[in-house]
């Protein structure tokens, strides 16, 4: 399993604008749906800290999401081009796996 996690600092003015884009079932959701090897995204919303966001991406392998950044290559960038109007930093945290 492939846990990719992503923070983002959201523009305050663009709360609800971030929210729907990166929830499961906004732009990305729809992007990565059908693709093979994709399980799900989470978004997290720090308690704390207004405007800090957790996101995990899961696929069932490293091999499965990079071939499906080859193989959307022109879509995977549109999308994040647009979705930079929406936050102020974004930062991959990391890729991880479970540990049985």
């Amino acid at each position: 399993m492939l846990v990719i996690v992503w923070e983002y600092q959201a523009r305050p003015d663009r709360i609800e604008d971030f929210e729907s884009y990166y929830r499961p079932d906004g732009a990305w959701g729809g992007l990565f749906r059908d693709a093979p090897g994709f399980v799900s995204i989470t978004l997290m919303k720090d308690l704390r800290t207004t405007g800090r966001y957790m996101i995990a991406d899961r696929w069932t392998s490293e091999a499965a999401y990079e071939e499906f950044k080859r193989a959307h290559a022109a879509q995977y960038v549109d999308l994040a081009m647009r979705g930079e109007r929406l936050y102020q930093a974004e930062h991959e945290v990391g890729r991880f796996d479970f540990v049985d």
